[in-house]
């Protein structure tokens, strides 16, 4: 069974990825893993209080006690959505976000994460800094990022950027596996600047590897990538977008303030990061 774990902070923002991320364990037939993390104080032992381990106890009592009460809050929202089904298991875990991801993928053999994300743009705030941006430059397993505006519907399309690299390959098959679950298409783009590596018989070994399954290849000759991806977002009816991550630098010039005026209209669409190196299951 595929195992999706879902870091929460019960705010507005995590609870609107929620949603996603019950549809998405529904769709892969996987059990959700909801992850909550607190920092306890850290105080030099030589400097001690007396009653420290009794107040240390006290913090996480008081954790543990708002993590329980809103854990029926969340089971509410599967069953209005219908997916009383989903297998719903739960982690407290003392630590810094970022290192209590990776310990719990690691303990939990995790497949998927899904976080939310907010910000002027949402995608930018992503990329750029916060704490799902530290996630996906961290982890070696798929990141879905669901901005806060992105209310959940039937996924129809789902854009797949590549440049012909074997280990896209790898990251399309996931997503193909996903898309015929939903029975959705797979939009894929390739942007062909001048200067490009990409031979025609590359291609054609694609197309022919794809040939049964939903996807579709758009090859646009155009030297502005960021751009013409944000274009063929809106044209194709986008509703997720996945890249295969080779260099964070590229997000973080995908979504600069310079494209985010542009790119505004569309900043609903959650993004499925997909990390060269990623454990892809």
């Amino acid at each position: 069974m595929k195992k999706i774990l879902f870091p929460t902070d019960f705010s507005e923002v995590a609870t609107n990825a929620f949603i996603h991320a019950l549809h998405l364990a529904d769709v892969v037939e996987g059990e959700l893993v909801l992850l909550h993390t607190f920092q306890l104080p850290i105080v030099d032992s030589q400097f001690t209080p007396d009653n420290y381990y009794t107040i240390y106890e006290s913090l996480q009592l008081a954790e543990f006690d708002a993590f329980k009460d809103e854990i029926p809050k969340l089971r509410t929202i599967a069953e209005k959505e219908g997916l009383t089904n989903v297998k719903i298991t739960h982690r407290l875990m003392d630590g810094d976000l970022v290192t209590t991801i990776q310990k719990a993928i690691k303990e939990e053999n995790i497949n998927f994460v899904v976080m939310g994300t907010a910000g002027a743009t949402g995608w930018e705030t992503f990329f750029v800094g916060t704490n799902t941006g530290s996630v996906l430059s961290a982890v070696s397993v798929p990141v879905l990022s669901v901005p806060i505006s992105a209310a959940y519907h039937k996924i129809k399309n789902i854009g797949f950027t590549t440049k012909f690299r074997e280990k896209d390959k790898k990251a399309l098959e996931l997503v193909c596996s996903i898309a015929k679950k939903t029975n959705a298409q797979v939009k894929c783009l390739y942007v062909k600047a001048n200067q490009t590596d990409v031979k025609p018989e590359t291609i054609k070994e694609w197309e022919a590897h794809f040939a049964n399954e939903p996807v579709q290849f758009t090859i646009l000759p155009l030297e502005d990538v960021q751009g013409t991806i944000l274009d063929f977002v809106s044209q194709k009816s986008i509703d997720v977008l996945a890249m295969v991550t080779y260099k964070r630098n590229f997000f973080v010039e995908l979504f600069n303030p310079s494209l985010t005026r542009k790119f505004s209209d569309y900043s609903e669409i959650p993004i499925l990061a997909l990390q060269s190196d990623a454990t892809l299951a």
